[in-house]
């Protein structure tokens, strides 16, 4: 099942077994595009028909656990053309923004009603998409220095992602919208303080207290684990969290329609003028003595 930027990894305990699923991309920090994700997908849809797989841990190779969605890829992913003058592509219809929006939030309701149990291992950056399969996981262990928060809310996004109540839900509606409108990284022991993670640890001890913990998962009965997944379902579902998915989706194709007043700063016109490397940068720099 691996492939050259999927690993798969089965590891057999006498009472059942562990996936780890790693991330392979550390030269884009592990971002998600279309065709990494779909791998993803195809690689859960394995681990739940593999009746010996009691646990599985999504991880990343390099720096990062995963930067998030490729922002080289935004809005060209909806058909939009490369947005410049002499491009007579027509804007993306609604059609084909809902459409790519819905798959990813599905994408996302997969890992979070997987009937495994699921252990995100986090280092370095867990930035918006990636942040979104941490909080869709049952639990996730940070290193201590890792980096987590929103940053792709600084292109405008203000508040609008895919997973919003499973965050409130986590940490509280005030931080949520603290992290979310400021965009600002917090490190793995700040994230476990407020509850975005379960545990923080030293960087050279989260392989092994990760493998524990999944190795723990397996002492639980097959049976046992399916019929726990499925109750959580049932409590997500009459607290509202399950309705995250569709709010996220359809938030996420709005904000795709934003108009931009001038001098307000416009991700895409700087993206398609100056570069990806540049727009970010400018991006973050007008926080800067800000948002600390």
């Amino acid at each position: 099942m691996s492939t050259e930027t999927l690993i798969y990894e089965k590891e057999d305990y006498e009472e059942g077994s562990v996936v780890t699923l790693t991330m392979n991309k550390p030269e884009t920090l592990n971002a998600l595009n279309i065709e990494f994700s779909r791998e993803i997908d195809d690689a859960l849809t394995k681990v739940e028909q593999d009746d010996d797989v009691k646990a599985v841990v999504l991880k990343g190779s390099g720096k990062a656990f995963s930067a998030g969605y490729d922002l080289g890829r935004v809005y060209f992913v909806y058909g939009g053309g490369s947005g410049k003058p002499e491009d007579k592509t027509r804007r993306p219809s609604q059609r084909s923004r809902l459409a790519y929006d819905r798959w990813r939030a599905e994408s996302l309701r997969k890992i979070f009603l997987l009937d495994k149990i699921t252990i995100a291992q986090v280092h370095g950056y867990c930035i918006g998409g990636g942040l979104y399969m941490s909080l869709c996981c049952d639990l996730t262990i940070a290193a201590e220095d890792a980096k987590l928060g929103h940053s792709e809310q600084r292109l405008g996004f203000a508040g609008a992602m895919y997973v919003f109540p499973i965050e409130v839900m986590l940490i509280g509606q005030k931080k949520a919208r603290e992290l979310l409108l400021t965009g600002k990284l917090i490190d793995g022991k700040e994230a476990e303080r407020i509850g975005l993670v379960n545990h923080a640890v030293p960087a050279d001890k989260l392989e092994a207290e990760t493998k524990k913990l999944a190795q723990s998962m397996t002492l639980l009965p097959r049976d046992g684990i399916a019929i726990g997944k499925a109750c959580a379902r049932l409590a997500y579902d009459s607290m509202g969290l399950s309705s995250a998915f569709g709010q996220g989706y359809l938030g996420h194709t709005l904000f795709t329609n934003v108009r931009y007043e001038p001098g307000e700063f416009n991700f895409l016109k700087l993206r398609r003028d100056a570069g990806i490397k540049e727009a970010v940068k400018e991006r973050d720099a007008r926080y800067k003595g800000l948002v600390d």
